[in-house]
């Protein structure tokens, strides 16, 4: 018995070692020839996006086949919340998708992001599309994703049956609304319960009455505020178009609108470039155009602009070596061209083109009608930041508990506590 034993023991010995060798070459960074063994996680907020990285992984893997990517998102309006608490703990994902300008510069400051100035490919972007993800201490942190823009999208089929067309002034925009009103059907397409979709709303709207990039120009010099009537009729034409929201639109957020726009419940819907892909799978069918917002003034139209989320390295990741080259792959023209035809959004590498008609009109617009998203590239800081002050106060114009003039107040007090040309 003792000696059935003692065998029976040894074969369990020699059957453990061997497969603790087995597990051991899986992670043995010389038998790969690069890659640790690990999987390079990535997180985003844009958990619609899937498919197309899945592609873009594959595409990354024909150069570096050993190195497993896994793209991990989390819903938008959690993701900031998953990811400072994982990044406290001293976790999160290898490569994170930053927001850009203040706020992804915000993680950098914390000491959770690694430099990137030395990063091969980082200098193909522009100066001015780096300085969304370049912190106050001038090092870039991330490599800038893509280009985006914010403009009034519209049923095509809708706007025929309707008798339709695309406004030229602001006052056609008022009276598409109303006819669609009067028809029967609901013109825009937005609801307050999500407060990034009223500051987004109001880039949209809002150029159309403070004059576009002269009034950045002139407020970011500190020779205008927000108290100044051009920015209060901004407010006040936002207050104003509620009557051409859907019904119950307090209650409202992003799927319930889009929902309500690629059905076709709703004839308009202002939002970014970065939805054109996720209507399309929708609705294959959906025809959607666009136009930049008609000017109350009598000036250029406009399509609000601005670099969108860019992707920096975990400065606790144990992969940085891999991370670094997968963000090398992503200054490449063969990752912007599949990102370009995957997603239907403009790449921020320059020079990178699409065979998407749509795509290539927004963009050619962009370059004719661009003007600043403010509150955004210029207003998002402080504690809470102005951007999320304007969110907050709309919402409560909107539910009637305060004035367009009050909210320009409250903005106002917000930006005096650390914009310096306010103080």
């Amino acid at each position: 018995m003792k000696r059935m034993l003692s065998l029976f023991l040894g074969v369990l010995m020699v059957l453990s070692m061997a497969l603790a060798g087995c597990s051991s070459s899986g992670n043995d960074t010389e038998d790969n020839g690069e890659g640790n063994g690990e999987v390079l996680t990535i997180g985003s907020w844009r958990t619609e996006d899937k498919a197309a990285y899945d592609k873009i992984i594959e595409a990354f893997n024909e150069e570096h086949p050993d190195i497993k990517v896994e793209f991990k998102p989390s819903k938008n309006t959690e993701y900031d919340t998953i990811l400072n608490t994982a990044l406290q703990s001293g976790e999160g994902p290898d490569i994170i998708q930053l927001r850009p300008y203040a706020p992804g510069m915000e993680l950098a400051k914390a000491g959770y992001l690694e430099p990137l100035d030395d990063l091969d490919g980082i200098d193909v972007f522009t100066e001015e599309t780096r300085s969304a993800a370049t912190s106050e201490d001038g090092k870039v942190y991330g490599v800038p994703l893509s280009l985006n823009s914010a403009q009034m999208f519209y049923n095509k089929k809708m706007f025929k049956d309707h008798g339709l067309e695309e406004p030229e002034t602001w006052d056609e925009f008022i009276e598409l609304n109303e006819k669609l009103k009067e028809e029967g059907v609901t013109p825009i397409a937005l609801g307050t319960k999500e407060g990034w979709l009223l500051s987004l709303a109001h880039s949209i709207f809002g150029p159309a009455h403070y004059g576009a990039n002269e009034f950045v120009d002139q407020i970011t010099s500190g020779d205008k505020t927000f108290k100044d009537a051009e920015f209060v009729s901004s407010l006040q034409a936002m207050d104003e178009l509620k009557q051409y929201f859907p019904k119950n639109y307090e209650g409202l957020g992003m799927e319930d609108i889009r929902t309500l726009f690629f059905t076709g419940e709703a004839a308009m819907f202002p939002l970014g470039s970065w939805e054109i892909e996720v209507l399309r799978e929708m609705n294959p069918d959906l025809e959607i155009g666009f136009f930049p917002m008609p000017s109350a003034e009598g000036k250029d139209p406009t399509m609000t602009t601005w670099v969108d989320g860019s992707y920096g390295i975990n400065a606790n990741s144990k992969n940085k070596e891999d991370a670094k080259k997968f963000l090398e792959f992503m200054t490449t023209e063969k990752f912007a061209k599949l990102f370009s035809d995957e997603l239907a959004r403009i790449p921020a590498v320059p020079g990178v083109t699409t065979d998407d008609e749509l795509v290539t009109a927004i963009a050619e617009a962009t370059n004719e009608y661009s003007t600043s998203y403010m509150m955004l590239v210029h207003f998002n800081k402080g504690n809470p930041t102005t951007k999320a002050t304007l969110e907050t106060e709309l919402q409560g114009m909107y539910l009637g508990k305060q004035t367009p003039e009050e909210v320009a107040e409250k903005l106002q007090g917000n930006a005096e506590t650390y914009f310096e040309p306010f103080q």
